[in-house]
């Protein structure tokens, strides 16, 4: 089965709207959006370079640079010399930022909960059914 370009643009602009939504409860927390991005980003990656982290967010250098200065500073992330390259260093996830996300994702997942009463129960099982396969296009495109 095909997707024509107005569907596909549908559903873009669809689960934008509800990912921009729930990061807009998120942050209402005193997080910041770029701040949950890198630490996202690590959590999926691993010890990234700001240039990496920049690509991957994505935002400009000088941004993923004052998010992890920021993130640092809270002692969410720290830097460590790259083992490829002594004159470069990667940023890595500390346990406080595991837990900082954590905290994120269950704000997120309440908002969403609280979202879901709107819909019946046959509405809320197969959008659960769908789960899968939202995981699978967002992890075809890495």
């Amino acid at each position: 089965m095909t997707i024509g370009d107005d569907a596909a643009l549908q559903l873009v602009i669809s689960l934008h709207r509800l990912t921009r939504s729930l990061r807009r409860s998120a942050t209402a927390g005193g997080v910041q959006l770029t701040h949950i991005a890198v630490l996202a980003l690590l959590t999926q990656r691993g010890p990234s370079r700001i240039g990496e982290i920049a690509q991957w967010v994505p935002c400009s250098q000088p941004t993923v640079t004052a998010a992890v200065l920021g993130l640092e500073s809270a002692g969410l992330v720290r830097r460590e010399a790259d083992p490829k390259d002594r004159r470069a260093s990667r940023v890595l996830l500390t346990e406080q930022g595991t837990a900082a996300l954590a905290d994120v994702a269950r704000g997120e997942a309440q908002v969403l909960a609280r979202r879901l009463t709107a819909l019946r129960p046959d509405e809320i099982r197969r959008l659960i059914e769908v789960e899968p396969l939202l995981r699978r296009l967002a992890e075809a495109g890495d």
